[in-house]
This record gives structure tokens, sequence and C-alpha cells, in this order.
């Protein structure tokens, strides 16, 4: 099977025979990973281009290590010391990234819909790695793969997605994943940190942390930026782990067994106590990765449905 698009924009409109691709490719390249197998052939001729305006050293080691392990070449254009700091058009460096051969480029941009717009003008596949407030699918698919793997299956599972709901896009990607593959959504912050009609997204939206954590089987922590503490946005960092932080005490309220997420980096005393973080409900480190498996699938199913169609 292949995936319908060349492309990995978004959560929202990938059919969830696609998602449940993705995830199956990636069950294998862990197994692939855990036997320490390093140096595989699939992508053997392959180039891969990270094109990232924002820094994200996670993803991007991420992705450059998974192209490294299928036998693909990796490189990353430095934002701030090509081209682009002189001036050029994203559409002009798409195309030169292009011209020089890209199977493959990774973007991460601070606009929403930057992937999208370089997708529908090259003919490379165009994975996106975070785009402003709107999706960061590859983030949501690991999250998914992890809860798929301890869990067994997504369908009846409830999700409580903790934080500053308004501007992550990683919990906009994991709500439309989690929901198409019949999860149950709870998305839990301050009115400050909840966007306009969250409620017609089909989740439950609640402020009551003590409400989201009741029964939750996954209770995923987002990362609160300091910008928004800074912004007036949030209360102080105490404050914000006094009301919405996940200590101990919290997770006796969540279903035992609970796993414990965090897209990372955490920043601890804030989303989540450092007990939490290290304790045996939390699955952060397996995120990680799983996060490698993941983009390794994903390399692999686009280069493989590029092939297909020369």
């Amino acid at each position: 099977m292949l995936l319908k698009s060349k492309d990995v924009l978004g959560l929202y409109d990938m059919p969830a025979q696609d998602i449940n691709l993705i995830l199956e490719s990636a069950a294998t390249m862990k197994q692939l990973l855990l036997q320490n197998a390093k140096k595989m052939p699939h992508l053997q001729g392959k180039s891969i281009v990270s094109l990232f305006y924002e820094n994200s050293t996670r993803t991007r080691l991420s992705f450059e290590l998974a192209a490294k392990y299928l036998g693909g070449t990796f490189s990353n254009l430095g934002v701030s010391s090509s081209s682009v700091n002189k001036g050029e058009t994203l559409l002009d460096t798409g195309r030169t990234i292009e011209a020089m051969g890209a199977d493959i480029v990774v973007i991460r941009h601070q606009l929403s819909g930057a992937p999208k717009f370089l997708a529908e003008r090259v003919s490379a596949g165009v994975i996106n790695a975070g785009d402003g407030t709107h999706e960061h699918p590859t983030q949501a698919l690991l999250d998914i793969f992890t809860m798929k793997e301890r869990f067994g299956g997504l369908a009846g599972l409830k999700v409580t997605i903790i934080g500053d709901i308004s501007h992550s896009r990683v919990a906009r990607s994991n709500l439309w994943g989690l929901s198409k593959l019949g999860a149950e959504v709870t998305l839990c912050g301050m009115e400050t940190m909840m966007p306009p009609a969250i409620e017609k997204s089909g989740a439950r939206v609640t402020h009551d942390p003590e409400e989201a954590l009741k029964g939750a089987d996954v209770v995923m922590a987002l990362r609160i930026q300091k910008e928004r503490l800074e912004g007036g946005l949030l209360p102080s960092a105490r404050e914000y782990h006094n009301f919405f932080g996940i200590n101990e005490n919290a997770l006796m309220k969540c279903k035992k067994g609970v796993l414990i997420m965090h897209p990372g980096p955490v920043n601890r005393g804030v989303e989540l106590s450092s007990a939490v973080v290290d304790s045996k409900s939390s699955v952060i480190n397996e995120q990680v990765t799983n996060g490698v498996a993941v983009r390794m699938a994903l390399l692999y199913l686009l280069t493989r449905r590029k092939s297909n169609e020369n």
C-alpha cells in the first residue's frame, strides 16, 4: 500500500487508512532500531533536506537520524546562514533545493500554511515539521504510535491534553488524528488558552483539571512557552503549576496505568513535576525513540511512493 499524497502536511486531511499505514510501518522500523540496525538500504540514493525557519533540535535531529539509519543522505539548510537570510523567498528556496535533486523537503516554519504553499509548487515530497499554530503531524503520529503500542488500539481510549491549546499545533494534530482512530479527547486549559469555537471540534472541553484528569488513560501536558508568561496571557510559572501542572497527587485522579506524555522539552515544575517526569507512568523518553521510528516510516513511505510514480 502507498500513501495517498506525496506530502505529509497535517492530520486534519489525512485519511485514517494512511495514519494506520504509517503506524504499521513505524512498528517495523522500531523493531529494526531495537535490533540496532542502523545501516539499512531503504533510502539508498535518496536525498532529504531540512529547511527549518524555527529552531528545533529534537525534531531536526530525529529526521536526520531517521534518514541516515535508512541509508539516505540528509542535508540541513541553515536558514540564518543561507540565501534566505538575504531575502530569498520560500518558493525560490524550495525550487533551488528541488533543482539540486532533493526527494523530500522537511520544513518547519513560523507561518501557518507555509508547508502547503511549498508542496503545491514543487514535485519533491514535503513533510510539515511544524507550521505556526496550525499542525505538527509527525509529533502527533509519534504520540499516537506510543499510545497504540501500549494499549493495542485507540478506540475508546480517553486522552486528556492539558495546557495552552490555543497556541499548540501539537494539540491540533493530536486531536484530529486521535479522533479519526476512535479515541475520546478532552482538552483542558484556562479560558485564555482555548481557541474560539473549539467545542465544535468534537473534543470535550473543560477548564477544570480535576475533571479533565478523572478516568484518563493518557495525559499529555503541553509545553508552556515563556513568552506566554511574559506576555501576561498566563499567570506565573508557579501559579500555573499549582492549578494546571501534573504532580503525583494529580496522577491519583487518573486511571490506573495512565501514560504521561509531553512533546518536549519539559519545563520541570511547570507542566510536570520532576517526580512525574521520572515516574513509571512517564513515557517521554519512549516518545523520543518512537519519533525516530515514525520519521523513518514517513521517509520510507514517501520515497517509495515517489519511486512508484517514476
